[in-house]
């Protein structure tokens, strides 16, 4: 059977990304808005209440405005924004979170996909407070490394010209209240959201997330290898979850990591690396990928009954 899916917010970075995943299906029907009614109300309430699955690819404003239009109770709404993270009546569109996790993605009607940054330190995370490794109170610190792909179609077209100052890394968000902060304590489960610094490099995507874990700060002995074990069992039978071997010169490119590895997958690759004293994780992802378009293309194959990676 044909899923009709329609897109709200489609001349987006993560829509235009969502429409090249669609082209490729044989089991959906796009609903096409014409460029004119993007912004007329009646209109999106129409396609959004014809379709079965809704994705919404807008700022936070327009997206909970887009969610309040919907009454046709068949129709799942596919969230991109950071409006519903946190919000229980949403399920958290990251299925690798728990074994429960695809069974309410399947079941949910409005699944909010996670943001790129969180996805990639909850994934390391979230296993470790699991186990006990890391107590759900630790101050954990994080940096990302992420293309500018991330910041959007203005922050793209500022890189692509070429600005000299745009050559050399920036670090950003240092009010340390990103927007991602609120979904990353409390989908790893952690009662302290972690001091976190995001940086944006001149390279179009990729994205990398480094957790410093001391062991001196953590109950009992924590090593690489009680870490790696965590990690590896956790996620054991993932299609999309990658633990690399521990072994640093291995996963390294003649002693420096390779943050675009994972560049048009919707793969997530976990790193642990260091010794007894001091022990750093890293997640892996393509920040368009797994990291946005991708995990949305993944819950709604969970959603409608499809293999779950078809078309990733």
């Amino acid at each position: 059977m044909t899923t009709k899916v329609f897109v709200d917010g489609q001349e987006g970075t993560t829509g235009l990304r969502i429409f090249e995943y669609l082209a490729k299906r044989d089991d959906v029907e796009v609903l096409r808005i014409d460029d004119a009614q993007r912004k007329d109300v009646a209109a999106r309430r129409s396609l959004i209440n014809a379709s079965d699955v809704t994705f919404l690819c807008l700022p936070d404003v327009a997206s909970r405005e887009s969610a309040s239009l919907v009454d046709n109770p068949n129709t799942c709404v596919i969230d991109a924004s950071t409006a519903f993270r946190i919000d229980d009546d949403w399920a958290y569109g990251l299925p690798e979170l728990a074994k429960s996790q695809r069974e309410r993605l399947r079941t949910a009607k409005r699944i909010a996909v996670p943001g790129c940054h969180a996805s990639a330190f909850i994934l390391a995370a979230q296993p470790l407070v699991a186990a006990g490794i890391v107590p759900a109170e630790t101050a954990l610190s994080s940096y990302s490394i992420t293309g500018y792909s991330g910041g959007g179609k203005k922050m793209i077209a500022d890189y692509e010209a070429g600005a000299a100052k745009l050559t050399s890394p920036r670090t950003y968000a240092l009010g340390l209240q990103h927007k991602h902060l609120p979904e990353m304590k409390v989908r790893s489960g952690l009662t302290i959201a972690p001091t976190f610094t995001p940086i944006v490099a001149n390279f179009y995507k990729g994205l990398a997330v480094t957790t410093y874990l001391h062991p001196s700060q953590l109950p009992g002995k924590v090593t690489p290898e009680r870490v790696h074990a965590a990690l590896a069992e956790y996620y054991a039978d993932e299609h999309f979850i990658h633990v690399a071997p521990l072994d640093g010169s291995n996963n390294l490119d003649d002693g420096f990591f390779d943050v675009q590895a994972c560049n048009d997958t919707n793969r997530v690759d976990l790193f642990v690396f260091g010794n007894e004293e001091r022990i750093v994780t890293i997640a892996r992802l393509d920040n368009l990928g797994k990291g946005a378009s991708g995990a949305a293309i993944q819950c709604m194959n969970l959603h409608i009954g499809a293999d779950e990676s078809k078309g990733l």
